[in-house]
């Protein structure tokens, strides 16, 4: 017969009060001014919740079978609990040690590493259960197998969990360039990925009449490798919807292993990040212009176009600091436009120094932010925080985007494809109908990058280089505000 856990109403409403505080955190992280409250929020939610899970598993030893209270259950004896702890500290450990040592420009792969993180455990978990479904309490006494119901959430929960192991294990390759951020377009990659997901749903529906080790199996293989399949063909321009996109898939795969855990805590916290994850996903398509059924299924629709990667041999205007330094001075309003670049020469302190410089000489100083600009939701922002840059400095593209033309100076550092005016001309491109930050439209263009050599992530080279509006200062985007900053006092 159907076994439950006794549920605790002290557990119950510290489960409530810890769904609270995650709600909270996610309204704080909505805002750069409100995300450390929120992230503290969601550290006390999460705390609250991992510790009532253990109090409960210690302190409750009843279980309750046809009506009838029985004692034994699901209790954690000492050894398992000092296992517990044991696993706790390592983990503690190993996170404080990396959110220590990780460079700011490598958050958008630790993040992707978390999501694989969170893909696997689930997978493991849905292992476990599989393997014990006695002590999970998901085993029908009657027949001596796993409750339907079980079988659909843990099949769901292993696909899931798989899909987005090997798909954040994809995203973290590309991120750190042990892969190519350009689109790999396999031959038939729609037949085959529609092919493989029709076989993955129609395998759990038979897992719910037969929970054979080999369909168990079958599922959680090929959920390995359609993971692997939807990301291959995602290009670096929409990098940073993938990783929202994971990190949805993460949330459900969590809600998931959450019914299988009977663990209130997870079911509420997989949703929460689920289903933000995926209205994150939605809106960033929708300011890129691209399709979300397009992003989720594999890059359907994308083609393989011209490579556009060698960068156009044309005249172009060599600047120095000094120049820059004089032309924003005299500038009545300045537009800073920041990108990867500026992450990965860490020269967001540098900016933002520059940019006090300006005010204290009178310029209007902006801060243009791309949807996507970096390699994560948020990127450039979390950067700019981190330097003390106002909030009330910042601005979205589409709250910004009509002020280029009446601005004397757009200051671009390290940001290529978000200013590239290709997403609006040229249907070939990779990035087209993504909408761009129009700073060709600025009378003076400042654009700083290492060479003339290099393209963007996406591949392509940038029409903006090449106009007579544009100066190029080609150095360490760091070292060159530093100059600036020096020449300017």
């Amino acid at each position: 017969m159907h076994e439950a856990v006794a549920v605790n109403p002290w557990a119950a409403l510290a489960y409530l009060v810890a769904g609270v505080c995650f709600i909270l955190a996610l309204r704080g992280l909505s805002s750069p001014a409100s995300s450390r409250r929120g992230n503290r929020l969601g550290m006390a939610g999460m705390a609250l919740a991992v510790g009532t899970t253990l109090v409960t598993h210690l302190f409750s030893s009843n279980i309750v079978v046809d009506a009838r209270q029985v004692t034994g259950g699901l209790q954690v004896n000492a050894g398992a609990l000092g296992e517990i702890f044991v696993a706790i500290l390592i983990g503690a450990v190993i996170g404080i040690t990396t959110a220590q040592r990780i460079k700011m420009t490598d958050m958008p792969q630790l993040v992707a590493a978390f999501h694989s993180l969170v893909g696997l455990a689930a997978v493991l978990v849905a292992v476990a259960a599989f393997a014990n479904p006695g002590a999970f309490g998901i085993l029908d006494a009657a027949t001596g197998h796993i409750e339907p119901v079980s079988r659909i959430e843990m099949g769901l929960g292993i696909a899931i969990g798989a899909i987005t192991f090997s798909g954040s294990v994809i995203a973290f390759l590309k991120l750190n360039g042990n892969m190519s951020g350009k689109p790999i377009l396999l031959p038939a990659r729609h037949v085959i990925n529609l092919g493989i997901l029709a076989a993955i749903l129609l395998l759990i529906a038979y897992f719910v009449t037969d929970d054979a080790t080999a369909v168990f199996a079958a599922i959680t293989v090929l959920s390995f490798v359609i993971g692997f399949l939807l990301i291959v063909p995602i290009g670096g321009a929409d990098m940073p919807v993938v990783v929202s996109m994971l990190n949805s898939y993460s949330g459900w795969a969590a809600a998931a292993m959450g019914f299988t855990l009977h663990n209130t805590a997870m079911i509420i916290t997989g949703a929460l990040v689920g289903s933000s994850g995926a209205i994150l996903s939605y809106i960033m398509c929708k300011a890129m212009n691209r399709s979300f059924i397009s992003v989720i299924a594999g890059g359907f629709g994308a083609v393989a176009g011209p490579s556009g990667g060698e960068s156009i041999d044309r005249p172009w205007k060599r600047g120095s600091a000094e120049d820059a330094a004089f032309l924003m001075g005299q500038a009545e309003q300045v537009i800073i436009v920041p990108g990867y670049g500026m992450a990965v020469a860490q020269a967001q302190h540098a900016l933002r120094e520059m940019g006090d410089l300006l005010k204290k000489q009178g310029v209007r100083v902006k801060y243009a932010i791309h949807p996507v600009a970096g390699r994560m939701p948020g990127h450039m922002n979390v950067l700019l925080a981190e330097a003390n840059v106002p909030y009330d400095d910042v601005f979205e593209l589409e709250d910004i985007n009509g002020e280029f033309a009446q601005t004397d100076v757009a200051f671009v550092i390290g940001a290529n494809d978000v200013t590239n005016p290709a997403a609006k001309t040229d249907k070939t491109s990779p990035i087209y109908g993504m909408p761009v930050l129009d700073v060709e439209k600025a009378k003076t263009v400042l654009f700083i990058k290492r060479s003339m050599g290099g393209v963007g992530y996406a591949g392509v080279d940038n029409e903006v280089f090449y106009m007579d509006n544009t100066m190029m200062l080609l150095a360490d985007a760091k070292k060159t505000v530093e100059e600036i900053v020096k020449a300017m006092g």
